[in-house]
């Protein structure tokens, strides 16, 4: 038997995974952040929103993976054969 509270936020990460738009509160469980750094992030234009007549937040939820994956750190595999790509390229 499942708890109400339980299917009630299951059915909620459904949805918010078929949306595009997400509010700000959607945003907040999507990014699992907190809500005074999704502020400052805003507040410092760090991330892309719209504010439709100065009223609420909204996110594209492709804006919000974007951020996520900035500066992405590659394995050392990567980097290893980025460093010799890059020495055979400069080779002379």
């Amino acid at each position: 038997m499942q708890k109400p509270n339980t299917k009630t936020s299951l059915d909620r990460l459904q949805l918010m995974a078929q949306k595009e738009i997400l509010s700000f509160r959607e945003a907040l469980q999507y990014m699992d952040v907190s809500q005074s750094f999704l502020y400052k992030l805003t507040s410092k234009k760090a991330i892309e929103f719209t504010k439709p007549n100065g009223g609420k937040i909204y996110f594209r939820k492709s804006d919000l993976d974007n951020w996520m994956l900035q500066n992405e750190s590659g394995s050392a595999r990567v980097l290893q054969t980025e460093v010799i790509n890059h020495l055979k390229k400069n080779k002379r």
